[in-house]
């Protein structure tokens, strides 16, 4: 899964609260900040809510 190679085994979390904090940068940078080649080199964000009304 693409999310342990990027962030989860990349660091040492001391405790939950700190996993959950550094998934939650995570999420925001994949969703909000990385394009994507199969999404027309849109974010996920973009891509969505591009094609909310057609869905």
């Amino acid at each position: 899964m693409l999310i342990n190679n990027e962030e989860v085994y990349l660091h040492a979390y001391g405790s939950v609260c700190d996993a959950k904090q550094g998934l939650e940068k995570y999420f925001m940078f994949y969703n909000q900040n990385r394009p994507y080649t199969a999404f027309d080199d849109k974010t996920p964000n973009e891509f969505y809510f591009d094609n909310l009304l057609a869905m």
